[in-house]
């Protein structure tokens, strides 16, 4: 099941119909308390969410959703008519997996939206992967540095995992942005850049594991540790 918040009305019947025409259940909701009311019913399995609502703005309640245990992990895609890199950067900081920038087309929705489902609920990949102290284990989507359990996003947890599999390789901006969200993303390196400082400040005094090559991209480790 997928939810829709968004206020427009004809966005609004549009996204669903385009999900139901493509196979998903969609509900759609054009308030803030209407969502809240089916989310405490039934969650779903994938959120896309409108910024601009009656009641309550879209980042107010990614906030909410991502201090929640229960919806910590939801894959969350924003909906917006912002363009400016600030309002991207302030929902991908705010814990939203992915944004989509009106007008967009239903093909890229759905791509988008399936590229995200695959990544979410992957869980063929069990093996433990260590650096230094931290620790993940893909299969149970759970991180580690030392005894300390980290919380993080969707793509945080796939951007580290990304760069852990790869140990001392220098991974371009491009090369993540293929990997971890799936599709080209082009002229938006600057989502990897967001990603990694955010997750560095969640790796605390582990977060220098990760170095910055300046004018390439990004590398963990040493692949000769």
């Amino acid at each position: 099941m997928i939810y829709l918040l968004e206020d427009d009305g004809g966005i609004r019947n549009f996204v669903l119909y385009a999900l139901r025409s493509s196979g998903f259940s969609a509900e759609g909701f054009d308030a803030p308390s209407a969502f809240y009311k089916a989310m405490a019913e039934k969650p779903p399995e994938l959120l896309l969410l409108g910024i601009m609502l009656p009641e309550e703005d879209g980042i107010s309640i990614l906030k909410k959703l991502r201090a929640e245990p229960a919806t910590r992990r939801l894959p969350i895609i924003l909906l917006t008519a912002k363009t400016t890199e600030f309002d991207k950067v302030t929902g991908l900081d705010s814990g939203a997996d992915d944004y989509i920038t009106k007008p967009f087309g239903a093909m890229e929705l759905i791509s988008r939206i399936n590229a995200l489902l695959r990544r979410a609920y992957d869980t063929n990949d069990a093996g433990r992967l260590t650096i230094g102290d931290i620790t993940l284990i893909p299969s149970r989507h759970e991180a580690f540095r030392g005894e300390e359990k980290l919380v993080l996003t969707l793509k945080e947890f796939e951007l580290l995992a990304t760069l852990m599999k790869n140990r001392g390789e220098v991974l371009s901006r491009d090369t993540l942005l293929s990997s971890v969200w799936g599709y080209d993303f082009t002229g938006e390196s600057r989502t990897v850049d967001v990603h990694i400082r955010t997750l560095r400040s969640k790796l605390g005094s582990s977060g220098d594991l990760i170095e910055t090559v300046r004018g390439v991209g990004y590398r963990i480790g040493d692949s000769n540790d």
